[in-house]
């Protein structure tokens, strides 16, 4: 081996490994390009080593690999500065820039839900053919009210937070799959909340329910109208990508859908524990609807503010690149 040559030929990918391991910031691509450099760098050191061993290369390429090696290992976990940028830009730039999705779910979820509820409370033909009157008098007068308090809070805000997480996953994920199934989970949520509330209606409770569901409920139909928003929004960039390749706009777009997914864990752990302390709570009905829309207007207010000062910058949310922006160049066909 002439080591000089060797050297010269492969100087400027050492210095830019070098350069890539001092950042505390990397791209996705650059990502990709320190571990590509890394393993070459340590070829080259093993190949040193056994041919020429000048210490002073040695010296070198053994630093530029435990560097490389220690930036790929971090790179494996998340920092401070990962988590601040979650909170602060990634998950409410990513469910601002869906909101046109999830708020026409919302609309489209109570229109349906309403719908049905007014059907079922005014027609005693619908409300005999779901239930009997024994049936009906104990879930207006006992299994309604007692369902929130029926475990310790502890455990049913757990119970209550993994129900409500698997139903946005399968909401979110179900939209993903060319829409369809996202729009039936949302379907049959709104057809379980319509003719829940039309029973109630039924027997003149209105009042119980609403006063009932709505301290949680507007932050938790909230987090799957996201997901389901979310969900069926990817399912379109197969149908209609825009002018990104389908392939990059799947990629951008599900990286975003997964950063809206991981911050619905949140969420949806926030209006769990709502529910499981609020709502069954001796507090008067104005008080826990107060409670929970207080709750519910900081969320929005953290997503709009925040997701539309990050959309103008032209953040996406995307975890995996937080430099990828949602101008678009143009791409040849």
């Amino acid at each position: 081996m002439d080591l000089d040559v060797f050297v010269a030929r492969h100087r400027a990918d050492w210095d830019r490994l070098e350069e890539l391991t001092r950042r505390r910031r990397l791209s996705g691509a650059e990502v990709d390009e320190l571990v590509r450099l890394y393993q070459q760098a340590a070829t080259h050191l093993s190949l040193v080593q056994s041919a020429a061993p000048d210490p002073s290369v040695v010296g070198r390429l053994s630093q530029l690999v435990a560097s490389g090696r220690a930036a790929v290992a971090s790179g494996s976990g998340a920092s401070w500065d990962d988590v601040a940028r979650f909170v602060v830009v990634a998950f409410p730039v990513a469910v601002y820039r869906a909101r046109a999705w999830w708020i026409s779910v919302a609309v489209a979820f109570l229109v349906v839900a309403t719908a049905i509820g007014a059907w079922v409370a005014t027609n005693p033909d619908v409300v005999a053919a779901l239930t009997t009157p024994g049936e009906l008098e104990a879930l207006v007068n006992e299994d309604f009210a007692n369902y929130y308090s029926s475990d310790p809070a502890g455990s049913f805000a757990f119970r209550v937070w993994t129900n409500n997480a698997w139903v946005a996953a399968l909401a979110l994920v179900g939209g993903a799959l060319l829409c369809l199934p996202g729009v039936w989970i949302l379907w049959q949520n709104a057809l379980n909340v319509g003719v829940v509330g039309g029973l109630m209606a039924s027997a003149d409770r209105l009042d119980l329910f609403l006063g009932l569901i709505a301290p949680h409920g507007l932050l938790e139909l909230t987090a799957v109208f996201v997901a389901g928003g979310a969900g069926i929004r990817l399912g379109w960039q197969i149908v209609s990508p825009g002018p990104r390749p389908r392939s990059v706009a799947l990629a951008q777009e599900g990286r975003s859908t997964l950063t809206i997914a991981l911050g619905l864990v949140v969420v949806l752990l926030v209006s769990g524990v709502v529910e499981a302390f609020v709502t069954p709570s001796p507090l008067p009905t104005w008080a826990r609807i107060a409670l929970g829309a207080a709750v519910w207007i900081a969320f929005l207010a953290y997503v709009v503010v925040l997701g539309r000062r990050a959309e103008r910058i032209g953040d996406i949310g995307d975890v995996a690149d937080p430099a990828a922006v949602t101008a678009v160049a143009p791409y040849a066909g």
